[in-house]
């Protein structure tokens, strides 16, 4: 995310703004407009793109029509949005919703089913498959894609589906944060790092954030196996689904492939990968309009808009924060408060993140966060990467905590209400609380020794 610094550079002093009751200071006017949005975005779910960009055009109207000197430089906020992680949210969402329709994983969790020995086993292998799609596929629909096969062995053995449809929620979420596609932060964390598809795997001749997350599922995992081996019970063979089609697969693997080479040609990742992702959804769409128009235009009148238009409305507000000088001021107090100390700086980033994104939606508070934790870093000494990855691993992974924590945990709720199951806060927790500190101190403990 390309940000300028406070204030315009005009070579002069700049003139004083805010001070006094009738012209307050511009830190705390968006400072507060900041946390009403914030209070919107973690009180209600809907409308999340209308809530940001209306208090982005608050602060754009006061600083045009209220100060007599202007605390934000109008022409930069088309480039406080990260144009490559919207494209590359936009042309992955598209693929992937097609990738869904050709029901191939589907026929690969019926496959996994069949092959499991008992009921708890199969319920773990469609976990791990839920774990690997959410890498390439958002969240939200690897548990719509998965779910019902959860549902399905629930029905047969007549035992409540809670437990399943808990762990398929958290395994979802867990992958979304090992590579560049599989979930918006780590497309922004990209952004900013200006990281490109293959630095998630290799960065600096380092193992990167995939073998982090991979180290944690591992641990992880062990929790959910212990919650479903007494799941004891013969798997009752399920027929398979009938692929549509292959297309949607070899699509989504030639967009890997693309994406792995194109630092041949923008090594900082500035533009192709979000044009690549845009490209391949193009044509994804276009072969499925000839396959079945009827499905296309289904998924075009779906398409998530609220989510594009929200994570663009972030860059622009977290853009006018460090514009005003909110970052430097947050890094100041976290300096003044945790000292000058590296391993204290990311105990803090990691667990806190962990803590708050159990209950709040992890995109804005990531967003926020990320140039807090650059600046932070210049100030200790550091490489930014070791409080960045660090950032990353706790406000995903805490996501897990609580039915509130992340997206896809609201939908599995939301499914099991449907089919007349109601869980609790604590039966959620219950789960989701050990499973994410499994996977959350092994992921913590490993980027710190390889990346302090």
């Amino acid at each position: 995310m390309q940000t300028g610094k406070s204030g315009c550079q005009t070579g002069k002093p700049e003139p004083e703004i805010g001070g006094g009751l009738l012209n307050p200071d511009p830190k705390l006017i968006v400072g507060i407009v900041f946390c009403l949005v914030y209070l919107y975005l973690v009180l209600f779910k809907h409308h999340r793109g209308t809530a940001v960009w209306s208090g982005a055009a608050i602060l754009i109207v006061l600083s045009l029509f209220v100060y007599a000197h202007p605390f934000l430089s109008i022409q930069k906020i088309p480039g406080f949005i990260n144009w490559n992680v919207i494209g590359i949210f936009i042309g992955t969402l598209i693929l992937a919703e097609i990738f869904i329709v050709s029901k191939v994983p589907v026929l690969l969790a019926d496959i996994l089913v069949n092959r499991s020995k008992n009921v708890g086993m199969a319920i773990l292998w469609v976990c791990a498959l839920a774990s690997v799609i959410s890498a390439f596929i958002e969240n939200v629909a690897t548990v719509l894609i998965v779910a019902p096969i959860a549902l399905a062995l629930a029905r047969k053995l007549r035992v409540s589906p809670v437990p399943f449809l808990i762990g398929l929620a958290i395994s979802s979420n867990l992958q979304g944060t090992a590579t560049l596609i599989g979930d918006p932060p780590s497309m922004i964390l990209a952004g900013n790092l200006h990281l490109n598809f293959n630095d998630f795997f290799i960065f600096h001749g380092k193992p990167g954030i995939f073998f982090a997350v991979e180290l944690g599922a591992v641990s992880s995992f062990l929790v959910l196996y212990a919650f479903f081996r007494k799941y004891t019970q013969p798997v009752t063979s399920i027929p398979r689904e009938k692929v549509t089609s292959w297309t949607p697969t070899w699509l989504m693997s030639a967009l890997i492939i693309a994406l792995a080479i194109s630092p041949i040609w923008d090594p900082e990742f500035r533009f192709l990968g979000g044009l690549i992702c845009i490209l391949f959804g193009m044509i994804g769409l276009i072969w499925q309009s000839f396959q079945e128009k009827d499905t296309a235009l289904q998924i075009c009148k779906q398409y998530d808009w609220d989510t594009t238009f929200f994570l663009a409305g972030i860059f622009v507000l977290v853009g006018i924060l460090e514009q005003v000088g909110l970052i430097d001021l947050l890094k100041d107090v976290l300096i003044s408060t945790l000292g000058n100390r590296p391993f204290v700086n990311y105990v803090f980033i990691v667990w806190f993140s962990v803590l708050i994104s159990g209950f709040i939606d992890n995109v804005p508070y990531v967003t926020a966060m990320i140039p807090v934790t650059i600046k932070l870093s210049s100030e200790l000494g550091l490489e930014p990467y070791l409080l960045t990855f660090g950032l990353l691993i706790g406000a995903c992974l805490g996501g897990n905590i609580t039915p509130i924590g992340a997206a896809a945990n609201i939908v599995s709720m939301g499914i099991l209400h449907r089919q007349k199951y109601h869980t609790s806060f604590m039966q959620f927790v219950k789960i989701g609380l050990p499973f994410t500190i499994a996977a959350t101190l092994v992921s913590f403990l490993f980027i710190w020794f390889v990346w302090k």
